[in-house]
């Protein structure tokens, strides 16, 4: 089988692009969106490779982002195949990196090579937004070239994410947003005993025992037609000694929201903070933010995917939030309208990770039915 997207992932899946190592991926996309009349840029940051690569200077801007590393292969005598030698077995295509994400990426270059081809002098711009640092710690990756993006004042107007968004067949499912994710260490503060003199200390404990009950019952909000409600759970709990006759004298709460566009940081902040002063702890309280929810309603580019999904695959797609963080969360920062549209995700960082062959060209031609309803002259 001879398909110019087939051919492009094969050869980057053939890369070792361990995360954050892109393995020259991006050499290969720079080689070819040179050719196109792109300008490439590379915004690295801390051994991540980042590349940037924009063809116009008029709005609309329209961006592929994504990323080009992978996560371990895990043991490799598991593996039917070598997981870096991409192979076709059974009309499927074997290999790390197969659905998360680099058949994505060929799709895109070849759609935006083909898309040229026909339409060299389209209205506005395209632009490439690749990062080696997605599947490790994300911080400097996305992120980097979105704040070199904003220091020049340069904002995104579409962006598709080949994230790998797809339930059981291509094109049944998109992403049109992202839950935020908070996270929060509390430390509540007793006073360390023996435990046959109780009255001489303070259980922290039992003391933040009714105030987890408490926040386990609410209801942060009701969601909307795109989230779930808004969840608070509790990850881990340490206190004590390790011995069995001594009251601790502190206990520590790992506890995280993902929470969705109803609810704001600074609210559920306030909120958590205000029962536990109500239960009268002594505590210390740290937070990480990982991500603020981000959403694109109805609009020109979720009509635009959702007619190509209809025209290429005859499937109706649904618009979903479910899943944890992606990129999204920072090119949201500079984009409004934003979509995760990708293969099917079901053998992502398996082992054996595979994608349909003849999915290939279909998502390249989801990709170019995009283009060419929002940048066709």
């Amino acid at each position: 089988m001879t398909d110019s997207t087939l051919d492009l992932a094969r050869q980057i899946m053939a890369r070792p692009s361990v995360t954050p190592d892109d393995a020259g991926c991006c050499e290969i996309f720079t080689k070819r969106l040179e050719i196109l009349g792109f300008h490439c840029e590379y915004i690295n940051r801390n051994g991540v490779t980042n590349l940037w690569a924009r063809r116009g200077n008029t709005k609309p801007l329209f961006v592929f982002a994504g990323h080009t590393d992978v996560v371990p292969t895990g043991p490799l005598e598991k593996w039917t195949s070598p997981p870096f030698a991409p192979e076709i077995r059974d009309g499927k295509l074997y290999g790390r990196g197969a659905a998360d994400m680099k058949s994505s990426l060929a799709a895109a270059l070849t759609a935006t090579e083909t898309f040229l081809a026909a339409n060299p002098n389209h209205p506005g711009s395209i632009a490439f937004l690749l990062t080696s640092d997605e599947e490790g710690d994300a911080n400097d990756g996305t992120i980097a070239v979105v704040e070199a993006l904003k220091a020049r004042g340069e904002t995104l107007d579409y962006c598709i994410i080949g994230e790998p968004t797809s339930v059981d067949t291509l094109g049944d499912m998109i992403k049109n947003g992202r839950r935020g994710s908070l996270s929060g260490k509390l430390t509540v503060k007793g006073i360390q005993c023996h435990i046959a003199y109780p009255h001489l200390g303070k259980n922290p404990i039992h003391m933040a025992a009714p105030a987890i009950a408490e926040l386990t019952s609410i209801e942060w909000d009701k969601g909307n037609e795109y989230f779930p409600p808004t969840t608070w759970q509790i990850s881990n709990i340490h206190g004590g000694t390790g011995a069995t006759n001594v009251i601790p004298g502190s206990v520590e709460i790992k506890f995280n929201f993902r929470f969705s566009t109803a609810s704001t940081v600074e609210g559920l902040q306030q909120r958590l903070l205000a029962i536990l002063d109500k239960h009268g702890l002594d505590y210390d309280i740290d937070w990480t933010l990982g991500a603020r929810p981000f959403l694109t309603g109805r609009g020109p580019l979720a009509d635009a995917a959702t007619i190509a999904i209809r025209d290429i695959c005859g499937i109706e797609t649904e618009l979903s939030t479910t899943g944890g963080t992606s990129d999204g969360r920072f090119i949201a920062d500079i984009c409004q309208q934003l979509l995760e549209i990708g293969p099917v995700n079901a053998t992502s960082h398996k082992i054996d990770e595979c994608i349909a062959v003849d999915s290939l060209p279909k998502l390249s031609a989801i990709y170019l039915h995009i283009l060419g309803t929002l940048l066709r002259p």
